[in-house]
């Protein structure tokens, strides 16, 4: 299993994923899900991936061969629609070919993708792309997108972040939500990929990757705890009024 999450505000874009795919007793295994697709100056675009390795390893590698071919590749593609369009045919072609086998081993075929980014002309844009190769937009009212182990990161964006926040707020957000999903499950581990993108600079300017025991990553985690804890000592008192009849004889 895995953690992605994608955030689109007025001021831009913000991404981050974990980097773990298998996670047992005795076998931790890890691997990038963001890739870059970019021609800073003309266009940014990112794939985060979740799902069956081998079909996003796949999915991932036929567009990158297309990019050194003629024809159509994410660097010709005129609009971040005809981009989701574009990769959404390349997952149902793989899935086609591979299915099949899968299926008939009992193998999970299924993946989403996270794409995001921004090409001259437009505003930036964000969408999910389902297994089926068909996909939705994140929207101003609507804007962000989970992939993965979605649940226990999704109410602290449902609390602390909108469109009108700032990169700041939004990367913070999304390291907590990280975090929260990263206590309460196993499958979701370092290193986390964070990328920053401030709209109409078409380059990612702002970028790391937090291992376990990085001191910023370690402090952050800390904090948060230690501001939930302090946070329940400012909370009202429950008001007891409820008297329970006596019992029946």
């Amino acid at each position: 299993m895995t953690y992605c999450l994608g955030l689109l505000m007025e001021a831009g874009l913000v991404l981050a994923a974990d980097s773990r795919t298998n996670a047992g007793v005795d076998y931790v295994s890890s691997y990038r899900k963001v890739f870059d697709f970019s021609m800073p100056g003309e266009r940014v675009v990112f794939i985060l991936t979740s799902g069956n390795l081998s079909i996003t390893q796949s999915v991932i590698n036929l567009l990158r061969q297309d990019l050194h071919k003629e024809g159509e590749s994410l660097h010709t593609m005129p609009t971040m629609f005809s981009v989701c369009r574009y990769i959404g045919h390349k997952v149902r072609q793989v899935e086609q070919q591979d299915r099949p086998v899968l299926e008939k081993d009992r193998i999970d075929f299924h993946v989403s993708l996270i794409v995001a980014g921004q090409i001259k002309g437009e505003e930036p844009a964000l969408y999910l792309v389902y297994t089926q190769g068909n996909f939705i937009q994140a929207t101003e009212e609507t804007p962000f997108v989970q992939i993965g182990e979605t649940k226990y990161g999704k109410p602290i964006l449902d609390r602390a972040f909108n469109y009108r926040s700032s990169l700041k707020i939004a990367a913070l957000c999304s390291l907590l939500s990280m975090d929260s999903t990263m206590i309460s499950n196993l499958s979701v581990g370092s290193p986390v990929d964070l990328l920053v993108y401030e709209r109409d600079t078409f380059q990612i300017a702002q970028c790391c990757r937090l291992q376990e025991n990085d001191p910023f990553w370690v402090e952050m985690r800390r904090a948060w705890q230690q501001s939930l804890q302090n946070a329940f000592h400012n909370l009202p008192n429950i008001p007891f009024t409820y008297t329970p009849d006596p019992p029946l004889l």
